[in-house]
């Protein structure tokens, strides 16, 4: 194959529309999903601090879904050859960025739990020791 054939071959796969059927459940996944999302709001089963960025995935899907010009635009502009592997891009994307997002909080609350551990650890010294200068006063509240 030379190089016209293949650019050829990636034009046609761009110019290719996306099929009613796979518009329409596209439709419907982003509506369930964001759907679902303000559902278990509702129940206070998601935190409201997750909340926006599952509110913008579905968002994101059901603008992508109704313009799909845009979702050709950045098939372009990222190079791929087909609309489905720019989802599948985005949606890798999407992932990192929340499995970083979980980092950080884990970093964070695996701080938290060694400094309460090392906190109970002096104040169960301290009672097994008689109880000598505990009181009110010296007993510090945890930072949360």
């Amino acid at each position: 194959m030379t190089s016209s054939d293949l650019a050829e071959m990636r034009e046609l796969f761009l110019n290719t529309p996306i099929p009613l059927s796979t518009r329409i459940m596209a439709l419907w996944v982003s509506l369930l999903l964001l759907g679902m999302v303000l559902w278990l709001v509702k129940r206070r089963l998601l935190r409201e601090q997750y909340t926006p960025i599952w509110i913008l995935a579905a968002s994101g899907l059901f603008l992508l879904n109704v313009w799909p010009r845009t979702l050709f635009a950045m098939t372009r502009a990222i190079g791929a050859w087909t609309h489905g592997s720019t989802l599948f891009y985005l949606g890798l994307l999407f992932l990192v960025a929340i499995c970083l997002s979980y980092a950080v909080r884990l970093s964070s609350l695996t701080l938290q739990v060694k400094n309460l551990a090392q906190e109970v650890s002096l104040l169960r010294e301290r009672i097994e020791s008689g109880g000598a200068g505990l009181n009110e006063s010296t007993i510090q509240k945890p930072a949360m």
